[in-house]
């Protein structure tokens, strides 16, 4: 029997740019996330990993494919199945202040899925569940009456976190939820989400480019550039044996912390101007900055493909 709670098939996403351009965010992704897991997303800036999360999440609507969560097509619910789909699939932003309300105090800010979806009869009820929820995610509910403002960016981080468990949802995207945050912070937001994960159940989408703090959270990661997935493995396998060159160039990024190992490893300079998503190169999207391109990669688009057990990569180099 099939363990799969979220199937993304072939999906697409492509803006309008002008009146006559067209901006190919995501050009014909495929991935499962398995009930429970951690799947990461990763890649450079305006690769397209957060337009996934969005259309998602139904935020933006599809260009193309399917999203199947747990067997249901979720693009194509009627109005009334999408508020139930909204209790199940939750999202946490980037920007932990800006998608707060600066206006509401933190108890409002928690309480507020649960006034819309009618939960808790009793106001009594509510508040609780509120101060429960500010407890699980290392805050206190002496915090509740005050405002965004007052907090850090990892507290803010925290109380968008109790607000995407306020539904007891099954599913959570994480759009670069520390990108904005401290390193000293990031690590403690992370091993939250873990904790939280083993007393919940939860399965995480988790979106970064921080390929160092994607490990430590993620079973299965999934590797975008420009709009493609070019590989995907479970995490130990592809720090360990990355099979697709802008892999290999992303991970020599990753500084180790050993000055001598460090000094002697070999940094991967990829040399080239970034592609744009309106005008993608032909062929192989990465080609235009691969150090190992081939005259096919100029013509012919790689397929996706299993290389080893559990191993996908789109690369000419292993046809």
């Amino acid at each position: 029997m099939s363990n799969k709670i979220l199937e993304v098939q072939q999906l697409k996403k492509y803006f309008s740019v002008g009146k006559k351009q067209t901006l190919q965010a995501v050009n014909g992704v495929s991935f499962d996330v398995e009930k429970g897991e951690t799947f990461g997303l990763v890649g450079e800036s305006g690769c397209g990993k957060s337009t996934i999360g969005r259309t998602i999440m139904g935020l933006y609507h599809k260009t193309a494919g399917n999203v199947i969560f747990k067997g249901d097509n979720i693009h194509s619910f009627t109005e009334k199945e999408r508020f139930a789909f909204y209790r199940d699939m939750q999202m946490i932003f980037q920007d932990p202040y800006a998608s707060l309300n600066p206006r509401s105090t933190v108890r409002e800010v928690i309480a507020e899925p649960m006034e819309v979806h009618g939960i808790y009869k009793k106001k009594r009820e509510q508040v609780e569940r509120v101060y429960r929820l500010l407890e699980e995610v290392g805050l206190s509910r002496d915090h509740a009456n005050r405002y965004p403002h007052e907090f850090s960016g990892g507290q803010r981080q925290r109380i968008g976190i109790a607000r995407a468990l306020a539904l007891e949802p099954s599913f959570i995207i994480a759009d670069e939820p520390i990108s904005a945050l401290d390193v000293s912070i990031q690590a403690q937001v992370v091993n939250l989400l873990k904790k939280l994960q083993a007393e919940k159940g939860l399965t995480y989408l988790f979106i970064a480019h921080d390929l160092s703090m994607v490990k430590q959270i993620s079973n299965r990661i999934g590797v975008m550039y420009l709009g493609n997935l070019v590989e995907l493995t479970e995490s130990t396998i592809l720090y360990d044996s990355p099979l697709h060159p802008y892999t290999e160039a992303l991970l020599s990024a990753i500084p180790i912390p050993d000055p001598d190992i460090e000094e002697k490893r070999e940094r991967i300079i990829l040399h080239g101007e970034l592609p744009s998503p309106i005008h993608p190169p032909t062929g192989c999207v990465f080609r235009t900055r691969c150090p190992k391109v081939m005259d096919i990669c100029k013509k012919q688009k790689p397929t996706w493909q299993a290389v080893k057990k559990n191993h996908y990569v789109a690369c000419h180099l292993y046809e």
